[in-house]
Order: C-alpha cells, then structure tokens, then sequence
C-alpha cells in the first residue's frame, strides 16, 4: 500500500484527475443499493493522497496555486455524483419527444455542479494542508462545510451526502439520535481517511486512535440502542394499511387512463385484511394518487365515503387546485386527509419543490428561452407553501407530512416533527424506473426516523414503501415494483438524546475543533520546513 499512496502522490495533470475521478466513482458503492462503507477506506485515502502531491511555485498566485487541488476535488466529486445520480435521467426519458434534450444536463450536467462543492472541500483542506493528522482534520472539516453548503444553497440537493456512508443499516444509524449529518459528514471523513495516516506524516498514531474510538463508538452506541426494547405503540393501537400500487408514469400522465388508476387504488384499498388481521384504521397512498383535482370530482369523495368502513382514514397524495385569482388556477402538490363520510378534513402542501421538475425556476427568463418544468402540464408549475402544519387525523392521532424529496432534507424535519406521532413520506418514484434512485431515496428518508425518535409511514407508488419504527428499523415493506399491500400496527416513538439546536451546536464545536487541529499541524509543518 507505501507504493501504491507514492505512485499516486507522484501523479500530475489528466492522470490526476482521472485517478480522483476513479476514487469518487469508488466511492458509490458506499451508497444504496450496494452500501459497501468499507469502500470508503480506499478512496479516500486515494483523494488524501492525490492532495499530497500537489506541487506548486511559492511565487505562483493564490488562484494558480489552489488551481491543481480545485481540480482534484472536482474530478472525485464528478466520479462521486456521476456514479450516484446517473438514474435521474430516467425522468427524462418518461416524456422523451418533450425532454430528451434534456439528459445530458441530468445525467452529466447536474453531476459536474455539484462537483464544485467537493472541489471546495478540496481547496479549503488544500489551505490548511499539512502532514500527518493535520490533513486528516483538515480533509474532514472541508468536507462538513461543503456538505452543509450542499444543503441549502441554490435550494438544496444532499443526496448522497458523504456520512451516509457511514450508516448503511440500522445497527450504524444510531449515532443520528445524537448527533446531525452535518456533523456526520465530518467525523466519516476523518474515520474514512484515516488509513492515509499508515504510511505518510505525523501524528499516525493519535490520528489513528481517534478514528478507532470515533468507528468504534458509532458501532457500539447502535448495539446498545437496538438492544433496548422495540418502541411500542401509545395509547390505542393503529393499524396503517400502505398501498403500493405500482402505475407506470407513462399511464400516469395518460388523461384516459385516469378513472382506472383511480379504482386500482380503490381495490387494494379494500384488499382483505392479511392474514385475516384486524382491518386498518389509516389508509395511505402514495404523492398525487389521486389523478385528478379530488374538489373537482365530488364522485370520487362519494367513492372513497362507499368503501371505507366507519372510522377508517384515508391519507392520499394529489393535486390541490385553488383561485390565484382573474380567474386562474394555482397548483399545490398535496397530501389530503379523508374521513368515511368522504370529507377532507385535514390537508397539507408541498413546501419545498423540485427545481425543474415541479416549477421553473426564472420562469419568466427560461419559459422565453422555450424551457419548461417537467410539471409543465400544470399551468406555471407547482406553488410553495409556506409552512408544514401537523396534520391532525380523526381519533387525535397527528403526522408529520414529507412529500417526496423533502425528506432528504434533515432541516427540512423542523422541532414539530418530534410532537407528531409519525412522519409521513408519500412520493412516487417511478419516474426513476428500477434504478438505484428508489433505495437511495428510502434510505436517507429511514434516517430522518432515527434523528427525530419518531416511526416513518412511507407510501411509494412503485416503492419501496414501509414502515420504519423510530431506531429505523423496517417494521414491513413492500419491495420495488411489487403491486400490493401491507399492514400492520403503528410502532411507538422513542427518546433522542438531544435536539435540533443542541447539535447545530456540536457541529460548530467539531468544525472548530478540526479548524484547531489543522491551524496547529499546519504551523508546526511550516516551521520544520524554514
């Protein structure tokens, strides 16, 4: 391993950045469907490495100088998102004669943009680079500022963030009942590159030592945490029937396929309890279900009143309409609430959109330029909420609503989530095909779970829909492209040990304590070598 880390120190130009390119592409397999994190240990150590042997002039320029690491960063960050985001033109391919042009920019365009914040985490090291365990934490804290950039600028897109990396499975998901991805990020990349610390620089065994304790503990706390008693369920026991109905987007879209979708959602709604269990008291369906604007069409209330029984609950995704006034309509993308008597009584919208897929971001500008949003069929796209109530069902039983990507967003799951009694993530993946987008989907939608204490009720048309108890373990699930239904009891919440604003605050105290780390390395390795 000495000779591959000088081989690769020793690498310069376009064999560099292919070499970081190959490191990031490595670096997938850490992510569902694979969840191999052992991966880790190889790439990036690879990319500590590639940043040892950037060589520059003292007299060159700042800009000239950060240029070689720039480089590096985006070429793993390219290799990382290219690899992890390449299903997303599927989407693409649902309505090919209207957005075929568009796959490059999905497939190879969205990759290379969110290259520059890798290649930021890579600059900022690089400024801070040093031997031994100062790069270490250098690497580490370029990362957790880039990754907490990577969650709200230009509205958002973590997918994949480098710490779930670190959390596979349940028995690894623990420690974000303790601490947030942002600080995640961060100590996974510290563990993750430790193993450069073997045959290069200072301080090896310090570093080396922490990253034991730091995988150690993180293994440890999920056996003790799993080994206490699955949460059980309060008050009254609900059971939650989740119906995965499987309707391929094409059909979707197909106005006259719109009543059939309809009664395809209807029957397995009244699918005989499994097993000859009790009846489910909630129904849920998954993101916009119901193929129609549900205030439009009162037989479609009166259908739904017909087939559940008194008490039931249905949760449905759809289209909520409302006047914008002149007479035009506005779009919300929605989650409704219906009673047996067929009522609404309870409703929630989207909060946080998909940039090009459920409204056009400078609309004004790119709708001149002949753009549209894939919700293009609804005039000017889908519109924002402002806020995300609980939603409150009959019987005094409150969910948290996260539709679709929102739940990839940790922030997104603010402190009412906690007071919920489930979060709720309806979303349809179809648009992504049997690819490996739905796994990562579920998977980080499972961590939200972990991080707030309270057990997920997820819906997805073609899956994967389950339910996952508050320590993210899957309770039942319905696997891809599987046409069905599941029921069973609503688990019980669970105590996290601290809470939102407690670990904003550890992730500023570990970003602090990397940043001394660093600082001290840095000035003791400047003045070894005057």
């Amino acid at each position: 391993m000495e000779r591959l880390a000088g081989r690769i120190m020793l690498l310069s130009g376009a064999s560099r950045a292919f070499v970081g390119f190959l490191a990031g592409l490595l670096a997938v397999l850490t992510q569902p469907p694979f969840g191999i994190f052992a991966a880790a240990f190889v790439s990036f150590p690879m990319l500590v490495w590639l940043i040892d042997g950037v060589a520059t002039h003292p007299d060159d320029g700042l800009l000239k100088r950060l240029r070689p690491a720039a480089l590096i960063g985006w070429s793993f960050g390219f290799g990382y998102f290219l690899g992890g985001l390449w299903w997303l033109g599927n989407a693409m391919l649902v309505e090919a004669d209207a957005f075929a042009w568009a796959l490059p920019l999905a497939v190879v365009g969205l990759p290379a943009l969110l290259a520059f914040f890798y290649a930021l985490a890579v600059v900022i090291a690089r400024c801070l680079w040093s031997d031994g365990l100062g790069r270490i934490a250098a690497l580490a804290l370029g990362f957790g500022l880039a990754e907490w950039l990577r969650a709200f600028l230009f509205t958002g897109f973590p997918w994949n963030a480098v710490g779930y990396a670190a959390m596979p499975m349940p028995l690894m998901m623990q420690s974000a009942s303790v601490v947030n991805l942002a600080t995640i990020n961060m100590l996974a990349v510290f563990v993750f590159a430790s193993p450069a610390l073997l045959w290069t620089g200072r301080g090896a065994r310090v570093g080396l030592a922490i990253a034991v304790a730091l995988f150690g503990g993180h293994i440890a706390f999920g056996f003790y945490r799993l080994a206490e008693p699955a949460p059980q369920p309060q008050g009254k026991a609900t059971t939650v029937r989740l119906v995965q109905p499987v309707i391929d987007q094409a059909k979707k879209l197909d106005d006259r396929e719109r009543a059939a979708i309809f009664e395809e959602h209807i029957a397995l709604t009244t699918a005989p309890a499994e097993n000859g269990g009790k009846r489910p008291d909630i129904v849920v369906w998954p993101e916009t279900s119901i193929p129609f604007v549900l205030t439009d069409n009162p037989d479609a209330l009166a259908r739904i009143a017909d087939v559940l029984e008194e008490g039931q609950i249905l949760i449905a995704g759809a289209v909520r309409a409302e006047d914008a006034g002149a007479g035009l309509p506005r779009y919300y993308n929605s989650i409704y609430v219906i009673d047996d008597r067929g009522q609404i009584v309870g409703a929630a919208d989207k909060v946080h959109l998909v940039p090009f897929g459920e409204y056009l971001p400078f609309e004004d500008l790119l709708s001149s330029w002949g753009l549209s949003s894939i919700a293009a069929s609804m005039p000017g796209g889908f519109s924002a909420a402002k806020t995300r109530p609980l939603l409150t069902l009959p019987g005094g039983r409150t969910v948290y609503p996260l539709i679709c990507y929102e739940a990839i967003f940790p922030d997104e799951v603010d402190r009412n989530a906690p007071l919920a009694d489930a979060l709720l993530n309806v979303t349809n993946d179809a648009w992504f095909g049997d690819t490996p987008g739905p796994r990562q989907h579920f998977h980080q939608a499972q961590l939200r779970a972990v991080e707030t204490g309270t057990p997920m009720i997820r819906a997805a048309n073609t899956g994967i829909s389950a339910i996952v108890d508050a320590r993210g373990v899957l309770v039942v699930g319905l696997g891809y492209n599987y046409k069905g239904v599941t029921d069973t009891i609503l688990p019980g919440k669970m105590p996290t040990l601290t809470d939102p604003a407690m670990r904003a605050r550890i992730f500023w105290l570990v970003a602090a304590a990397l940043l001394l780390v660093a600082i001290i390395s840095r000035i003791g390795f400047n003045s070894r070598k005057n």
